[in-house]
């Protein structure tokens, strides 16, 4: 007689699972979305949000100072300088921002025999990172001055320095506002990826969140609601200043 061969483990779980109450034909539990978990979980990402903002405005005001000083290095008939300026824009923008901020708290931390806090880290690979793209708007909006504005002001007996700080930089100000402010919403989603170094930023509370009730579809759409609504508040703001300095130079 022969004998009936016996069906695997594995399929034996595929059969039970296939015919229990509330599971689909593969195994799974159905998925049912539960609204009161966003509401719940929106209050507890409020730190979150508050770490997210002060990392992106102290890591765009490092930034600036570095994108200034390094765009008016561009800009530099010293080719040192401007070597040393384009060497470190060229740098910055060619490698990923999630590599730098693993070399600024893993790497570097070895050969200078310090410890790096994480939030420390991340405000700086802010800083580094959007201080190459600065430089580039900031070389950008000086050089579309018109030179006879530099002309001007030396022919009426200022030096290099001052036709630039009180001619060439206010009205090459003006034109850096509208791309900083895309910066300012760049870097602001750019904070997500200091989520690899343990900053609880936005992205980090909403893991911690999942971890305990295990509701990632309802966690991660409000921390996506979230950015949007942050970075959807920033584009308004950026929108009315351009609605503004186009309004003063029409008239």
């Amino acid at each position: 007689m022969a004998r009936a061969i016996p069906m695997p483990f594995f399929m034996h779980r595929h059969a039970d699972a296939t015919h229990s109450p509330g599971r689909t034909t593969r195994g799974f539990m159905a998925f049912q979305f539960k609204p009161e978990v966003m509401l719940d979980t929106a209050p507890l990402l409020w730190d979150g949000i508050e770490l997210t903002i002060i990392i992106t405005v102290l890591g765009l005001v490092f930034g600036f100072i570095i994108g200034t000083l390094v765009g008016l290095g561009r800009i530099s008939r010293n080719r040192l300088c401007n070597a040393v300026a384009v060497s470190y824009v060229e740098a910055i923008r060619g490698t990923p921002l999630i590599v730098q901020v693993m070399f600024l708290y893993f790497g570097l931390p070895l050969v200078l025999g310090i410890r790096i806090p994480p939030v420390t880290a991340g405000v700086v690979a802010i800083a580094v990172n959007s201080g190459a793209y600065i430089a580039e708007i900031v070389r950008g909006s000086i050089q579309s001055i018109n030179t006879g504005q530099m002309e001007a002001g030396r022919s009426i007996g200022l030096t290099h320095l001052q036709t630039m700080l009180y001619i060439i930089w206010p009205q090459a100000f003006k034109r850096m506002i509208p791309p900083l402010g895309n910066q300012f919403i760049i870097s602001l989603k750019d904070t997500s990826l200091l989520v690899v170094i343990g900053v609880g930023e936005l992205t980090r509370q909403g893991q911690e969140i999942i971890a305990v009730n295990f509701r990632a579809f309802e966690v991660w759409l409000t921390v996506a609601i979230m950015y949007l609504c942050m970075t959807l508040t920033l584009s308004q703001v950026l929108r009315m200043y351009e609605r503004k300095l186009n309004a003063r130079t029409s008239r």
